[in-house]
């Protein structure tokens, strides 16, 4: 305890949390070339190596969290985090949404914008770039922004490495990557990783995974490339129950979740993931090819509220064709990026079946016991298919003002079919005959586009313009609820400033984003799930974020960003059978998204290898409901902190997240009834960690 506050009795004062990313570094997710982030038309953040080993980072959402206008969180210290970018993905159930998430410039996404973390080892991630709102050549169906994570080359040299953690509420973890030469132009690498949290503080909250990557490039006498990456992941994550208002009050005061009252206490979602990639590059004069290839097959077993999913046969398959262009345009270089890409994802025969195991009472579940399957309740097919163009233009009339110029257009299909025998009843709370033999065949075309300017107003200050459009289709899993679903289309207007100075730098960003026929989750007058189009939201923000030398050891900075997001026309309905009406919620807030949020960091490292960084977040209160009928207070000033030591090859470091026991919500909502449910965050964590290079 005296080393808690005598670390944050030396840095409150200018610390209180962390936008822990790296202003002045260079992106390639914007422009799929190498360019600094200064010189991009639209805001981006890039989460560098040092701040993701300093806060031993597992999960993505751990290493965006504090990115201004990003609401990332999860309630079970595991790769399920609540993701949205600037109001996209707020419709997400589970799993991100409307956000599309690449590693190494090949999309984790599905074709229908779903993604899962399952498979992502954050051990082997160098960097990760935020790149926030639609028009992103990258983002194919995906109004939110993309998420570029960067993994080191196995062409780039980098020592072996061994690391071990150890912490309480059973933390274990172990990552070893080992890389080699295998001749004068061949190159492998290995990454093994394996984690286990039993969080006794709640039940079902345990986590598993073990991840295996194989590496290897080839270069060829012409200097071009092949490099490719064979993963495997089993991940074996329960999923902890919500809590009602009385049962979250105990929580406040206690920090344990135990005996609640929810019908389902058995939720979990358990994979395994075989994933491939091959990625090949050649120049030929100023034309440079950049074709890649992916699979991956995975299978899930997944008890959520109501039935057990039972997928074994799932795949992806997808190829970008992309090539660059160096040429002249009005007298100055310039640059073409273009391409084509095409994917499909398969599911054959995926089943659903009903709680074998549960207490009831008058026909009604009230508790189950176990995630035993019973009766087949359901199969499906399903292929979702996308292919589409893009194109960027990037040229400089003068050397002081830049445009870039992009767009794509997309052809996304969905052809469902299957026999629903049984479902559950919210409303009856038990099982009920279903609707028989359905299918879905629906068909989008999704536009988007994005003209941008910089313009350079002194040598360490450029001022940006943008202005973009992008569609956003409905899901899969949302089509099988409400077939007549449209797709949203997402106007944004952007104007910002980005300063990099020797001893500051700094990204300011105000937009405006109007959103027609957006796709909104809603908790029905039964508790259940529903999606609607909402006539129209609008969304309005500003983004800051700094980092300042104050010495040669001690870097500060701070994130701040305000979110005004409301509906300007949208019907909810409210109330049950022949009572069912209407309700005008034009005017109201958007539920979850803090009017107000920020953080603070600072981070010291001295030469004789000493290091520390406190890092602290707060979000303000946010209505819980479309109705606006309640607020959550939001939380204040919780804090992470790292103290640690480095010589030579040899690096040890203790972190302690959430380091004063704040006990609250990661999620806080209500149904249309009224009733509230929330979501509890962890409580005090530490892992002491200890990695040898070699």
């Amino acid at each position: 305890m005296k080393i808690k506050y005598s670390l944050v009795a030396l840095l409150a004062i200018s610390s209180l949390n962390a936008q822990d990313i790296s202003l002045d570094a260079i992106s390639i997710t914007a422009t799929k070339i190498s360019t600094a982030t200064k010189d991009i038309s639209q805001s981006i953040a890039v989460v560098n190596e040092k701040t993701m080993e300093d806060k031993n980072i597992l999960n993505v959402q751990e290493a965006i969290e504090n990115i201004p206008g990003v609401n990332a969180e999860s309630s079970t210290n595991s790769p399920s985090p609540r993701l949205i970018i600037r109001g996209a993905g707020l419709k997400a159930k589970y799993g991100v949404r409307e956000v599309m998430v690449m590693k190494d410039g090949v999309p984790l996404t599905d074709p229908d914008s779903f993604t899962r973390f399952d498979f992502i080892d954050m051990q082997d991630v160098s960097s990760i770039e935020v790149q926030k709102g639609p028009g992103s050549i990258n983002a194919a169906n995906a109004t939110g922004g993309v998420i570029q994570l960067v993994t080191k080359s196995v062409f780039e040299e980098d020592k072996n490495r061994i690391k071990i953690g150890v912490g309480d509420d059973g933390q274990r973890n172990l990552n070893l990557k080992v890389r080699g030469a295998l001749g004068e132009n061949d190159f492998t690498s290995v990454t093994f990783s394996t984690r286990k949290i039993d969080n006794e503080w709640r039940e079902n909250n345990d986590f598993d995974a073990t991840q295996l990557s194989l590496k290897y490039g080839h270069l060829f006498e012409d200097e071009s490339s092949v490099e490719a990456e064979l993963s495997y992941t089993e991940s074996n994550m329960n999923i902890p129950t919500s809590m009602t208002a009385s049962e979250f009050a105990t929580f406040e005061s206690t920090g344990e979740q135990h005996n609640t009252s929810a019908q389902f206490q058995n939720t979990s979602r358990d994979s395994k993931i075989f994933a491939l990639n091959v990625k090949y590059e050649k120049d030929v004069g100023d034309i440079t090819y950049k074709p890649r290839f992916y699979f991956n097959t995975w299978d899930h077993f997944h008890p959520v509220t109501g039935i057990i999913n039972d997928a074994t046969d799932n795949s992806v398959y997808g190829t970008d064709l992309e090539l660059n262009y160096n040429h002249e345009l009005l007298g100055n270089k310039a640059s073409l990026v273009a391409g084509v890409t095409v994917k499909t994802d398969i599911t054959k025969d995926a089943k659903k079946y009903k709680y074998a195991d549960y207490i009831s009472a008058a026909g009604a579940i009230v508790k189950t016991l176990s995630d035993a399957k019973g009766d087949l309740a359901q199969t499906e097919d399903s292929t979702t298919t996308l292919y589409g163009a893009y194109f960027m233009e990037t040229f400089s009339p003068t050397k002081d003002l830049t445009f870039d110029i992009s767009s794509r257009v997309d052809k996304l299909s969905f052809d469902i079919s299957g026999n629903e025998i049984t479902t559950y009843s919210y409303g009856a709370k038990r099982y009920i005959a279903g609707a028989g033999l359905y299918s879905i065949d629906k068909s989008y075309t999704l536009f988007s586009a994005k003209f941008g300017t910089v313009y350079r107003l002194t040598d360490t200050t450029n001022m940006y313009i943008s202005i973009a459009t992008a569609n956003q289709a409905p899901a899969t899993s949302e089509l099988g609820d409400n077939s007549a679903l449209k797709k949203s289309t997402s106007y944004n207007y952007e104007i910002g400033l980005k300063n990099r100075a020797q001893n500051i730098s700094y990204d300011l960003a105000i937009y405006q984003n109007d959103v027609d026929d957006e796709i909104i989750q809603i908790l029905d007058a039964f508790g259940e799930t529903v999606y609607e189009n909402a006539g129209k939201t609008k969304k309005r923000g500003l983004e800051f974020n700094t980092v300042y030398k104050l010495t040669d050891n001690l870097d500060l900075g701070g994130s701040y960003a305000y979110s005004d997001f409301k509906f300007v026309t949208f019907e909810e309905k409210v109330g049950f059978g022949g009572g069912a009406h209407w309700d005008d919620r034009a005017g109201n807030y958007l539920p979850y998204i803090p009017e107000h949020q920020y953080s603070i960091f600072a981070a010291f490292n001295m030469e004789n290898g000493f290091k520390s960084r406190i890092t602290t977040k707060s979000w303000g209160s946010y209505y819980m409901d479309n109705a606006n009928s309640q607020k959550y207070d939001g939380y204040k000033f919780v804090t992470d902190l790292m103290v640690g030591y480095e010589h030579n090859v040899h690096n040890i470091q203790l972190n302690i997240k959430n380091i004063t026991n704040k006990y609250y919500a990661m999620e806080a909502l209500k149904d249309v009834n009224g009733v509230a449910s929330y979501k509890a965050a962890a409580p005090m964590s530490a892992m002491l960690t200890y990695s040898y290079k070699f």
